[in-house]
């Protein structure tokens, strides 16, 4: 019999231990400080074994930073931009040619058009089509190129303004040809990628 009152005891010892056990693996346990559950939650950095393993993880970097970049330009985002881009002046910009349609947009395509059409003109018709050949190059192109030019100066000057008007410590050097020159490239073309459609409306992400 005395074993037997030896063993209780060492019984609720136990059964008190586990108790204490469970709690401190339950709701019982101090809350772990971020930092440390961040530690954690890092997969832990390998040393390279060699040169080749090494250059292989340079690459691995080097490839994941190109995206990351490539992706934040592509959002707009100034960390990631080009110096000529970067800055409110130069979004303010953007975004004023890109919520209009100018003249200026569409000479890129109208002057490849004429192109194609002129060549074809005089092949097809001959004489006549020579002689109104001679009439486009003498008359339209240059009526187009006079428009271009006073509608780049237009928004040069509009632009110029509104930055001035709404970012007044901000430069307006050289923002008003930044934006006539954005307004000569073809939508679709233009980078960074427009925000805003014309009208205003905000560009929704493709996801």
């Amino acid at each position: 019999m005395f074993p037997r009152r030896n063993q209780a005891p060492a019984d609720d010892a136990s059964a008190t231990s586990a108790d204490s056990q469970a709690k401190t693996a339950g709701k019982g346990r101090p809350t772990p400080k971020r930092k440390d559950a961040e530690g954690r939650r890092r997969s832990p950095m390998t040393a390279p074994a060699n040169r080749k393993e090494a250059y292989k993880q340079m690459r691995e970097r080097q490839a994941a930073e190109r995206v990351r970049a490539r992706e934040g330009m592509m959002r707009g985002d100034d960390r990631y931009l080009p110096a000529r881009d970067r800055g409110p002046a130069r979004k303010l910009a953007r975004d004023w040619v890109d919520s209009r349609r100018t003249i200026s947009q569409y000479f890129l395509p109208f002057s490849l058009a004429l192109l194609l059409v002129l060549w074809t003109i005089p092949m097809v018709l001959g004489q006549t089509g020579i002689i109104l050949y001679s009439y486009a190059i003498t008359f339209l192109w240059p009526l187009m190129i006079v428009l271009v030019v006073a509608s780049s100066i237009m928004v040069s000057q509009r632009v110029r303004k509104e930055v001035a008007r709404k970012l007044p410590d901000e430069s307006v050097k050289g923002v008003g040809f930044y934006a006539a020159m954005r307004a000569l490239q073809i939508r679709r073309l233009r980078f960074p990628p427009p925000t805003v459609r014309p009208g205003g409306e905000p560009v929704v992400p493709k996801r």
